[in-house]
């Protein structure tokens, strides 16, 4: 009975000294835990620092509200003055820049034509089927410098001139042949 009561008496110890383990290990794991909340708060303050730094946005922060760029009115004041009636409808068609600018230009006109409008309307309804790069080039011309379609037309030309698709080739001539001693005239 002695030897049972010692026996007890150590699982008892041993239980005590197991309970003071897991007591331990509790607080080890909540000091462990409280570090790693630590942690990642630094990180979250280095990311931030990193990105402030860089200039670079995290994905989870919003973007902030950017007004549209302002620019000067680039019309005359008679074509500032010309009202778009609300019932008009504008071109569909658009123009980044990098596209065959004699093409745009024939698209605007036949999408014109079928909705009318002076030529005041179409300098305005122009400018609205600019994006991109073109519409960087738009704003940067002078302030009142366009008094009419034409006009703008031809400045259009001339900006995106490199735009242009080449010319088509006359296959037919490749079947011409000229023999020694022929001019090309007289072929």
């Amino acid at each position: 009975m002695q030897q049972l009561m010692g026996m007890m008496q150590g699982l008892q110890e041993a239980m005590a000294g197991s309970k003071a383990e897991q007591d331990r290990m509790q607080e080890d794991l909540a000091t462990s835990q409280a570090r790693n909340e630590e942690l990642y708060r630094m990180n979250e303050e280095l990311h931030r620092g990193y990105y402030n730094h860089t200039g670079q946005r995290d994905v989870d922060e919003a973007e902030p509200f950017t007004s549209p760029r302002e620019f000067s009115t680039l019309f005359s004041q008679q074509i500032l003055e010309t009202v778009i009636p609300n019932t008009f409808t504008g071109p569909k068609v658009t123009f980044t820049g990098m596209e065959d600018p004699e093409a745009h230009l024939t698209s605007f006109h036949t999408q014109m034509m079928l909705v009318g409008g002076s030529d005041a309307v179409r300098c305005k309804l122009f400018m609205s089927t600019l994006t991109g790069i073109a519409m960087d080039w738009f704003i940067s011309l002078l302030e009142g410098h366009i008094t009419s379609f034409a006009q703008l037309s031809q400045l259009f030309r001339e900006q995106y001139l490199a735009n242009r698709a080449p010319p088509s080739v006359s296959y037919y001539l490749f079947d011409v042949k000229q023999y020694q001693g022929e001019t090309f005239r007289s072929t």
